[in-house]
């Protein structure tokens, strides 16, 4: 049974406040009044971070409920594409490697720019195939200029959307057509914020649903699992990445391996747009770091590492690890996994172990992945002075990807 409290349009604040009761940087926060809180420019951001728990629970039910309507779907696919455009993009890598292997047919994941400059060229052979498009707003011109050119050019591609935004062009620009099927995920999900983490964790989760549509119990027992799980992260352990975020970086760079990648790709980008670019951030595989990205990691570099519960991939993990500790690079390191082995941390270094990680798999930990991602962007945003709601202050980015041209081909 889940005990995680389910926040509510009356007394959110109050609920918040209870979830992190002994976390002092997040109920310090929370004890403003909610003007104080929009002035200051977060109170959407850590909103929107914490009700996730609650909201993957939404989710899970939601899914599993639809599990039948979706099989049909999959019906005869013999190629899958997972495609959105930045955040929602990383969300699509997130299930790639899980959906190819339960579902036995080749799955990429393409950006939404990709195929409007390349369009079926990109896309592997084999024919039907189903488009799943991820999408907070569905309002993007990748995301809607995308499925309309593959609508016209690809017959033998079906469509599959995952949107927070019922209203979003995406949700509703085809909603006669039979080749499109649209799963809108619950209002809370719509972020109102600049950045993505509620959406993004929850098109995630919607997505790992179809690895399980035979077995829809299965799926609503992983979401609850994963809700435990990242209550348990925000109970006992806002503070610590808090006060990591408030150390001497300016760089940070997040390793991850298979699935988990996907959060590490993410995990970047909130630091990138949380801080306006003044804290550089990057993300390898941990094979992958050797291979020049090493150069980078330099006395001032924030070191994040997703540990896999997989023995064969947490060695090649550990092996890296150690490497570094050898040659004394980065700052200090934050290491997320579980029965994490001692001499991986040294100095100031900070572990947060969870029991109960292996038993969920290593590809479902993305969702988990990124909340850390999340929280330490978002404390790090309010050092540097910028407000999470809206850090990027001069307007480059925008919480909806601005109108461009789009081209056709003679």
């Amino acid at each position: 049974m889940n005990n995680f409290l389910v926040p509510n349009s009356v007394g959110d604040s109050f609920l918040f406040s209870v979830i992190v009761q002994d976390q002092a940087a997040a109920a310090e926060l929370l004890g403003w009044t909610e003007d104080e809180q929009k002035h200051s420019g977060y109170f959407h951001t850590l909103r929107e971070i914490l009700q996730q728990p609650a909201t993957w629970l939404e989710t899970g039910r939601q899914l599993a409920a639809m599990s039948a309507s979706l099989r049909q779907s999959l019906v005869g696919v013999k190629t899958m594409v997972l495609t959105g455009s930045g955040s929602s993009e990383y969300a699509a890598e997130c299930v790639r490697i899980p959906l190819q292997n339960r579902l036995s047919i080749p799955v990429q994941t393409i950006g939404g720019g990709m195929l409007l400059t390349h369009g079926g060229k990109a896309i592997a052979p084999g024919r039907p195939g189903l488009m799943i498009s991820f999408a907070r707003s569905g309002d993007s011109p990748e995301s809607v200029g995308a499925v309309s050119l593959l609508l016209e050019t690809e017959p033998e591609i079906r469509h599959l959307v995952l949107t927070c935004n019922k209203d979003g062009h995406l949700a509703t620009t085809w909603l006669n057509d039979p080749r499109v099927c649209v799963v809108v995920l619950d209002e809370k999900t719509n972020d109102r914020s600049l950045v993505m983490t509620s959406s993004f964790t929850n098109m995630v989760l919607a997505a790992a649903s179809l690895e399980t549509l035979e077995t829809p119990e299965k799926f609503l027992t992983l979401a609850q699992g994963l809700s435990l799980k990242a209550g348990e992260l925000l109970r006992n352990h806002v503070d610590a990445l808090a006060a990591l975020a408030g150390r001497d970086f300016q760089r940070v760079v997040y390793l991850a391996s298979g699935a988990r990648f996907g959060a590490a790709r993410e995990s970047a980008l909130k630091m990138l747009e949380m801080t306006s670019g003044r804290i550089w951030a990057t993300c390898e595989t941990y094979l992958g770091l050797r291979h020049g990205p090493m150069s980078a990691v330099h006395a001032d570099t924030l070191i994040v590492c997703f540990l896999s519960s997989d023995p064969l991939v947490r060695a090649y993990e550990c092996d890296l690890i150690r490497e570094l500790n050898s040659k004394h690079l980065g700052l200090a390191k934050l290491i997320f996994g579980e029965k994490i082995q001692p001499d991986l941390a040294q100095g100031e270094d900070v572990v947060i172990d969870l029991n109960g990680l292996a038993e969920l798999g290593d590809e479902n930990m993305p969702v988990l992945d990124v909340i850390l991602g999340q929280l330490l962007a978002f404390f790090r945003c309010r050092k540097e002075g910028l407000q999470p709601d809206s850090p990027s202050s001069d307007g480059v980015i925008n919480r909806v990807v601005q109108e461009f041209k789009l081209h056709h081909q003679n």
